[in-house]
């Protein structure tokens, strides 16, 4: 009796709950509101073309963040992308246009090195057992120092085959990258691999509690140096990108691609603190950006208040991680 009289509970989750307990949904409505005010703001906003420059913008920072996601789920960080790019992206234009190798070999050994970076980040986080910061700091002053040494003066004269990923094909009227293409596709491999093998598994159960996936027979130190190899590889695709949407080799590029990398991984969901995030909610994160700094300027407001608003938006995007750890 007591039962049928007690009042009903209502046991489905609030709004509050929901967003805070998927690393999608909220990013995912920072999103549509912010296309919301800048449309209603604006005119030409909602239009095919700037639609199509805001994925040429971000496709850069982007691919970076890839990276950069995997390392923040193992609960490390890397500082050193944005340099490691420009040291890939000059090589890679150098070696094609002054030293005349051909493009494709030009393209792998700017790749090799990216990865080469990544490598020994990795192997200093787990044989030396360093603090990723401390090691990603010093890999991008020397990433940085190696630039400058190699060149200080931009790459011109690119081969077709280096800027083809910055040329465009026609889509309902709307001129698409071919460089949004591909970190689309490169988006959707590795949110498979993270959601489907056991590989993408081991990386989330690294970060959440390191010792209890290596109690649990997982190879830890493989998983680190796996995710950092792979991490280099992302910062030498995107090098790539610069380079075939600049049309040249610029050792000053990158110069705060690191920090532009870390706030769409953060705006995007994925924890500070290790073992959760999603590679989706990244893409998203990195197009929050490119929204804010598009509509901005569509709106006539100056470049510094639009890195105003995009620090804004990341102690936001912080604090909510804070207290979703905390719950």
């Amino acid at each position: 009796m007591s039962s049928a009289l007690s009042p009903a509970v209502d046991r489905r989750p609030g709004v509050a709950k929901v967003l805070f307990g998927s690393p999608i949904l909220g990013p995912l409505a920072a999103l549509l509101m912010a296309s919301i005010f800048f449309a209603i703001m604006s005119p030409r906003f909602l239009s095919g073309p700037n639609f199509s420059l805001i994925l040429q913008q971000v496709m850069v920072v982007g691919v970076l963040a890839i990276g950069q996601t995997l390392v923040i789920i193992t609960t490390g960080i890397d500082l050193s992308n944005g340099m490691v790019m420009a040291l890939s992206g000059v090589l890679m234009a150098s070696f094609a246009a002054q030293k005349g190798l051909n493009p494709l070999l030009a393209v792998s050994l700017g790749l090799l090195v990216a990865v080469g970076f990544g490598l020994l980040n990795g192997a200093l986080v787990t044989g030396v057992g360093l603090p990723a910061f401390i090691v990603t700091l010093g890999t991008m002053n020397i990433a940085y120092a190696l630039t400058r040494i190699y060149t200080t003066s931009t790459v011109t004269g690119l081969p077709d085959p280096l800027t083809f990923l910055g040329d465009t094909f026609n889509l309902g009227g709307t001129a698409i990258a071919w460089g949004t293409v591909l970190m689309v596709v490169l988006y959707a491999i590795t949110w498979f691999a993270l959601r489907y093998t056991a590989a993408g598994r081991s990386v989330f159960a690294v970060g959440d509690n390191i010792e209890a996936a290596r109690l649990s027979g997982i190879n830890t130190k493989r998983v680190l140096m796996g995710v950092y190899a792979f991490a280099g590889l992302a910062y030498g695709i995107a090098a790539l990108l610069q380079v075939a949407r600049t049309g040249v080799g610029d050792p000053q590029a990158g110069q705060n691609s690191n920090l532009d990398s870390i706030t769409a991984v953060v705006l995007g969901g994925t924890s500070l603190f290790g073992g959760r995030g999603s590679i989706v909610g990244t893409l998203i994160g990195a197009l929050i950006v490119g929204v804010f700094r598009n509509g901005l300027q569509l709106m006539g407001v100056e470049s510094t208040y639009q890195v105003l608003v995009t620090g804004i938006l990341v102690i936001a995007a912080v604090s909510v991680d804070q207290l979703t750890h905390r719950k």
